[in-house]
């Protein structure tokens, strides 16, 4: 009986080894796919895009109405969102979405299945929920990340496929920027990106807004401030009861990921882009100074630049 035991325990151990050493290939797998896949970057497109944007209040209304202002006459986009929706909730039809109907009462909403399967959009930039480690946890986020971009794919294989990195709470209690820097390796790409990539057949690039958020916040602590931002408290709004916002952004933190996606999408320095634009109602959205603007697009510009995963050329 004991003999049995021990022989129960040792496979147990040796299923639990084999079950470790499969995720750790699984890992690798997609590790070496993206080592392949960044190595080179992407031909800078030729021409307008159109793109489509699944996500969250983190995409919003007003970021994508800049970005096309910056990219100018022909962009097109389309977007579903949510309430601090992930990429599950977006791809299961019986899970639900809060804030559906509020979030997109506006004309660029079109149905997520829909439009991505239609295989009319150059390229297709996906949002994970925040907090990520909960996204990571409880949503299957590597999962429905490879899902969505194989869809995607098959619509239309010429289309590029992007994660939208984004940030964490500016009071969270391991600190802001801490964050961002750990977080982009242990979670962005080790737990979400490359698990994703192995499960295959579908490319992914990375829009770093968090790296860029936090990029620009060092420069601007550098130089003591530039006119109108002295901290990065300065990118994020107000709420309801006057208290600051910590996790969505104001019409300058709009600008600042708008510009980061212009980067991204159309491999160009967005030095010399106009910072006074319009919101996504028409409203003339509150601009960055001059020196702010200034800074922001130098920094977009470095960052994009610094990171194979983008696919633009350094």
């Amino acid at each position: 009986m004991a003999s049995m035991s021990r022989r129960l325990t040792l496979t147990g151990l040796a299923l639990v080894a084999a079950g470790g050493a499969f995720w750790m290939l699984r890992r690798q797998s997609g590790k070496a796919k993206a080592e392949v896949l960044y190595a080179a970057p992407l031909p800078a497109p030729e021409g307008a895009l159109r793109v489509y944007h699944l996500g969250h209040s983190l995409v919003g209304r007003d970021m994508p109405a800049m970005l096309a202002q910056l990219a100018g006459a022909g962009h097109h986009y389309d977007s579903q969102l949510g309430w601090g929706t992930s990429l599950k909730e977006h791809w299961e039809p019986d899970l639900p979405i809060n804030g559906f109907d509020a979030e997109n009462a506006h004309p660029r909403f079109r149905p997520a299945t829909e439009a991505i399967t239609s295989g009319t959009y150059d390229a297709v930039v996906l949002t994970e929920m925040v907090e990520l480690r909960d996204a990571i946890k409880y949503h299957d986020s590597a999962r429905y990340l490879g899902q969505w971009a194989k869809l995607a794919h098959a619509a239309n294989p010429k289309a590029r496929l992007y994660l939208y990195e984004t940030w964490h709470h500016i009071n969270d209690p391991a600190g802001w920027k801490t964050r961002i820097d750990d977080d982009l390796d242990a979670l962005w790409r080790e737990r979400v990106l490359y698990p994703a990539l192995a499960q295959g057949g579908a490319p992914i690039h990375l829009i770093p807004a968090g790296q860029v958020m936090a990029a620009f916040a060092r420069a601007v602590e550098k130089r003591g401030g530039v006119e109108g931002i002295t901290a990065v408290d300065d990118l994020f709004g107000m709420t309801d009861d006057g208290s600051r916002d910590t996790i969505h952004v104001n019409d300058l933190g709009a600008y600042l990921v708008a510009l980061t996606h212009y980067a991204v999408l159309y491999h160009r320095d967005p030095s010399g882009l106009p910072h006074q634009l319009t919101r996504a109602d028409g409203s003339n959205a509150d601009a960055p100074s001059a020196e702010a603007a200034a800074l922001m697009q130098q920094v977009v510009w470095k960052v994009v630049q610094s990171m194979p995963e983008t696919g633009v050329a350094g």
